[in-house]
């Protein structure tokens, strides 16, 4: 068998494609047009060297790779058995499997380039001579939070990615600790790393526009090393932007695939010597996945023994009573046999219903008990609090629930104080809080390891069984694998070898989930992907079942559904959809016991669907991150945006012109720069501040982010006097729910609890359900 591979950005050379453009004139001339230059020239003059820059290097190499590779096929007659590339080479291969046309591919990789081109202030190194464990393991010692591993180019050759500062300064460190060579490259962003977020989504978008074809070639994905399926092209090729290039990995799939020949096809030779690299020093890898014809359905088959069924929330469940369900029948449903049954009994509530932590104590320490004494499970808001005001919260909900009844803690991620993570598990653990709510983690970390390996012991059977249980908020299908999988083999060992963990723990990790389940999380307040629930819910289920096959858990991992759950509809949705429990979020923000002011809540009831924004993330500003808030009747959107764009277009507040300022100073900040500066060097450690003194385009992210925290206590406080300055995390859910109790008494916050509210949306829905099953029959 033979494999085609296609190189990627860093193989473009001055001269490349040579008589390729005359061979076919008619490719060339669509090409142009559509690019708007000749693609000939920039390839064979490059007369402005523009061949070196983003936006041109990539549909350069994509047209010269297609080229080269209809010639190859021309000259022998015969299609390779299998196709890959590296990273944009990917779409190459894809080109060759059928999925697009040339024109097609050319209009995506036009626009890839221009969205990863808008990335700057990035940077990449290549890393030689250490191992993928080696270079994680000088990552997590070093705390060097900010890079991303990119590229896993061969076994000892690893690229990192992430802020152009940070990829400089780790260069000393990666040396000290055995790298042969440290390479910084010379590329304009952080590609192949979470900094291309904002290129990720808007590529997405893009895409929506073009219908895919059936494969007719197996292609190996960048992404998961392992053939693309039909259904999910679109969504890989988007998190291809953010997610490593697993390039040793694809080569060592082929070569278990017992591929004789593995050719490039392209300019250059950078791929033909990674694959001998890669063959020379690592083994094949042996799977035991079968393509289907089709390429659309993968068949799963359970393994012997393996303790695995598909819960389906409405109609089928893991119980005794399953039998008992005439197939295509309907019984009457209940608000309590919504979900899933494993799930209600495992965490003894009454309700497959939860709440979400809000930050700042908005999921106030009065709102978990109060849930939880109603017979459902919320999480308390810990994020933005510190130690002594969560300690005080889990002491008085031990103190109220002392019954059994359920609650638990949110364990909000930081990438830039992992430390505060581990503090905060170590309060878990000390005070013997078992249920914890993770969110934000766009990978597993050492806090959430030892909170979860911690107590883990067999049970009579042999099985492996977690006193500490983790249900990881989700909104990426990436994410969703990580916490579907065991525990990362480097953290356990490192944990084991600092003390944090048992010799026992660290041998039962390999048999249990990092999660014991997922809650898909769609159209939220705060920190949201943009997801749709229709979308994501089915998404993380099927691959819920493929990680329940493959590790052949001893346990289920059910999976919830958050965002957008307002109305009985929206969560009888949820439950239609396969979802094991609902958890709601926005609609308790406007009740009673929410820990949000009252000129919040007077804000708050009156909003409609329509009435929420995006704006960056205050904790992730630098990146864009962005979070969903109110936007009627304030102007902290409009204002939040305008503050990233200043970022984005200067290096230094000195670059800003002097009315700007004034302006920032007298409407945004209420007082003067050197002011905010003052109040932001009482914050940050002196380490922090030093590094803003060199760095002016950090000193001006610090004080903008300033006025995230001013906002967010604003809001908090009340300040009547500052009110349209709030900035109030918001999902359009809240909307949905004010038109539902519209002209009730639930019209005002004031008799809004937050206890009944579930309790109504459980009923309501399952109502809903009997009379849609009923009207369908």
């Amino acid at each position: 068998m033979i494999a085609y591979v296609f190189p990627g950005q860093g193989s473009q050379v001055k001269g490349m494609g040579g008589d390729l453009f005359e061979e076919f004139g008619e490719l060339t001339a669509k090409a142009d047009k559509i690019l708007g230059y000749s693609i000939r020239k920039l390839c064979m003059e490059d007369p402005e060297e523009q061949l070196g820059q983003t936006n041109f290097t990539q549909p350069a190499l994509y047209v010269v790779n297609a080229l080269t590779y209809l010639k190859k096929i021309k000259q022998l007659g015969k299609e390779p058995d299998y196709v890959a590339g590296h990273s944009l080479g990917e779409y190459n291969a894809l080109l060759a499997s059928g999925v697009f046309d040339f024109e097609t591919g050319i209009k995506l990789v036009k626009k890839r380039g221009e969205l990863m081109s808008q990335a700057t202030e990035g940077g990449m190194a290549a890393v030689i001579g250490l191992s993928e464990e080696k270079v994680r393991e000088v990552i997590d010692k070093n705390k060097l939070i900010d890079l991303d591993i990119a590229n896993f180019n061969a076994p000892t050759q690893i690229v990192v990615s992430g802020p152009k500062k940070s990829v400089e300064q780790a260069q000393s460190i990666f040396e000290a600790s055995g790298a042969m060579r440290y390479i910084v490259l010379k590329v304009s962003g952080a590609f192949h790393s979470r900094y291309m977020e904002d290129a990720r989504k808007s590529f997405e978008e893009f895409m929506e526009q073009f219908e895919f074809l059936k494969m007719k070639t197996p292609v190996i994905s960048n992404v998961y090393a392992r053939p693309y399926r039909q259904k999910d092209l679109k969504s890989t090729l988007a998190i291809q932007i953010t997610n490593s290039v697993k390039w040793t990995e694809s080569i060592r799939y082929l070569m278990g695939k017992n591929v004789e020949e593995i050719v490039q096809v392209g300019p250059g030779n950078i791929l033909t010597g990674l694959v001998k690299t890669i063959q020379r020093e690592a083994q094949p890898l042996i799977t035991d996945d079968e393509i289907e014809e089709d390429m659309e359905e993968e068949v799963i088959e359970k393994p012997v023994g393996c303790v695995y069924e598909e819960v389906s929330a409405v109609g089928r469940e893991v119980s005794a009573s399953k039998e008992n369900k005439a197939a295509g029948s309907c019984c009457h449903i209940t608000p309590e046999s919504l979900g899933s049954s494993e799930f209600k009994s495992d965490y003894g509530i009454r309700y497959a219903y939860l709440t979400g932590a809000m930050y700042k104590g908005i999921a106030s320490k009065e709102m978990i008990v109060s849930v939880g004494k109603a017979g459902m499970m919320g999480f308390f808001g810990t994020g933005g609090l510190d130690s002594a005001e969560i300690e005080e919260a889990i002491k008085y909900i031990q103190s109220e629930l002392k019954n059994g009844e359920a609650y638990g803690m949110n364990l909000l991620h930081n990438p830039n104080r992992l430390d505060r993570e581990e503090r905060l598990v170590d309060m878990f653990l000390k005070h013997g809080v078992r249920r914890v709510e993770a969110a934000g983690f766009m990978s597993i970390t050492p806090a959430l390891v030892k909170y979860r390996l911690k107590g883990l012991t067999k049970d009579k059977a042999g099985r492996a069984e977690a006193k500490n249980r983790i249900i990881a908020k989700i909104s990426r299908p990436e994410v969703a694998e990580a916490f579907l999988s065991p525990a990362p083999e480097r953290i356990v060992n490192k944990l084991l070898l600092e003390n944090k963990i048992t010799k026992d723990e660290a041998d039962l990790a390999r048999l249990i989930p990092m999660a014991d389940d997922l809650c898909a999380e769609a159209d939220s307040g705060g920190h949201t992907d943009h997801g749709v629930a229709y979308a994501l819910v089915p998404v993380i289920i099927k691959l819920r079942n493929n990680m329940m096959s493959k590790y052949c858990y001893n346990k289920n991992i059910r999976v919830g559904a958050a965002g957008g759950i307002g109305t009985p509809e929206a969560a009888a949705a949820a439950f239609v959809l396969g979802a094991d429990f609902i958890m709601t979020g926005s609609v308790n923000q406007c009740t009673f016991e929410s820990g949000t002011s009252n000129e919040v809540k007077d804000l708050l009831q009156e909003v409609n669907i329509q009435d929420t924004d995006y704006a960056p993330a205050g904790d992730m500003f630098e990146i864009g991150a962005k979070v969903q808030v109110l936007k009627r009747g304030v102007f902290f959107p409009a204002r939040a945006n305008r503050l990233y764009d200043l970022y984005r277009q200067y290096n230094s507040l000195d670059e800003i012109d002097s009315k700007t300022k004034k302006e920032l100073e007298e409407r945004y900040f209420k007082r003067s720069i050197d002011e905010v500066y003052e109040k932001v060097k009482a914050r940050y450690s002196a380490e922090e501040i030093e590094k803003a003194e060199r760095n002016p385009k950090h000193k001006m992210a610090m004080i903008f982010r300033w006025y995230f925290a001013y906002t967010n206590l604003l809001a908090l406080n009340g300040d009547q006097s500052s009110r349209i300055d709030y900035q109030i995390h918001c999902g359009p859910s809240l909307g949905a729910f004010n038109q539902w109790v519209k002209g009730t008494n639930l019209e005002s916050w004031k008799n809004r609890h937050v206890d009944e509210i579930g309790k109504m949306l459980m009923t309501e829905a399952a109502k809903y359900l009997n009379e849609r099953f009923k009207a369908l029959a």
